[in-house]
């Protein structure tokens, strides 16, 4: 089934090889069940599988899905379909799309081969695509940081055989898996910084952030707690995830 979407995607790619030393990387919240599916069962469940997500999951992206993959998965079950994350061509220490969450797993080299990308964000319903056979996709610096990324499908099963590294927060409490696990330097946003960009998101978002911030900080663990409005949670983490990333 994915030879045949990877097969597609490559007829509407150009350029050169992909470098063999970038890594795609599946940004993630620790506390939305990613977690638990990687130790009871060593899989990752994409977000058709947990029917949670940060962007869209139905009708859209079923008929995007169509049009990029040539049909391949137009009436495939949700743990066949593409597990969505990004390449991580900047290199950053949390993972290519923070946007998506605090936590990331870092692929194997062999995983590139059977992934497709797309710039920007298929959200966006892009024309630029790419496959490691061949990549030319360039960013757009007009964009958001947390929307300027290359958008990548990896086609097929995501086991920890597959798996890299698990990169987690430092505010995250330990996990047991049977890979290796690392700690990126940490979100932290202070209350000023939170104040000095009111507009980002939603006056309801800052207003959580002033009453969850501990110390007048405000970390990854203390969202994933909150009993807050999803929607107001999530704009609160794109306040953290652009403003308080690390570098």
């Amino acid at each position: 089934m994915f030879e045949q979407a990877i097969a597609h995607v490559d007829g509407l790619s150009a350029g050169d090889p992909l470098p063999r030393d970038l890594r795609v990387t599946l940004n993630f919240h620790p506390g939305r069940g990613v977690l638990d599916s990687l130790v009871r069962d060593g899989v990752y469940r994409s977000q058709f599988e947990t029917g949670t997500s940060n962007g869209g999951l139905g009708g859209a992206r079923r008929d995007w899905e169509s049009r990029l993959f040539g049909g391949a998965y137009d009436h495939a079950a949700p743990a066949d379909r593409p597990k969505y994350g990004a390449l991580n061509h900047r290199r950053l220490v949390c993972g290519a799309a923070p946007r998506f969450g605090s936590a990331h797993l870092r692929l194997r080299e062999d995983v590139l081969d059977r992934t497709t990308f797309c710039y920007p964000d298929s959200v966006f319903e892009p024309v630029d695509f790419g496959t490691a056979r061949h990549f030319s996709l360039t960013e757009d610096e007009s964009l958001d940081f947390l929307d300027n990324y290359v958008e990548a499908h990896v086609h097929g099963p995501v086991t920890l055989d597959d798996v890299e590294a698990l990169v987690l927060d430092p505010s995250h409490p330990p996990v047991d898996l049977p890979c290796p696990v690392e700690r990126h330097p940490g979100f932290r946003l202070s209350t000023q910084d939170l104040l000095r960009h009111p507009g980002y998101r939603t006056p309801e978002s800052v207003e959580l952030g002033l009453r969850l911030a501990r110390d007048g900080v405000i970390t990854p663990d203390l969202l994933e707690h909150s009993d807050a409005d999803p929607q107001v949670v999530k704009h609160l983490w794109h306040h953290l995830a652009r403003f308080g990333h690390p570098r």
